[in-house]
């Protein structure tokens, strides 16, 4: 009975520690994408939903995650280097917006 106990409360904490690691890539993920929104409204002068809606487009018209072209265009300002691909569909969706 007790190693059937200790178990099933180490199967419980093992899935309580992949949720807790889920939700830290979920936050830094979010600040990320957050930071992109601002670089996109302020070189764009757009309003945020507008910015959300230019990361989201570059995003599908790249076949590229989210998080991955966020990160690309938070880094930009500090680079000055964008992959022409995500260049070209920037400069679409913000002639779009």
């Amino acid at each position: 009975m007790a190693i059937e106990r200790d178990d099933d409360l180490l199967k419980k904490i093992a899935i309580l520690e992949e949720e807790v690691g889920q939700l830290r890539r979920a936050v830094v993920s979010h600040a990320v994408i957050d930071q992109a929104i601002g670089v996109v409204i302020s070189h764009g002068r757009l309003l945020p939903d507008q910015g959300w809606n230019v990361l989201r487009t570059v995003s599908q018209n790249t076949n590229t995650k989210l998080r991955l072209i966020a990160e690309q265009i938070v880094q930009w300002p500090h680079s000055g280097r964008l992959p022409e691909d995500i260049q070209r569909a920037l400069k679409a969706a913000l002639a779009r917006a």
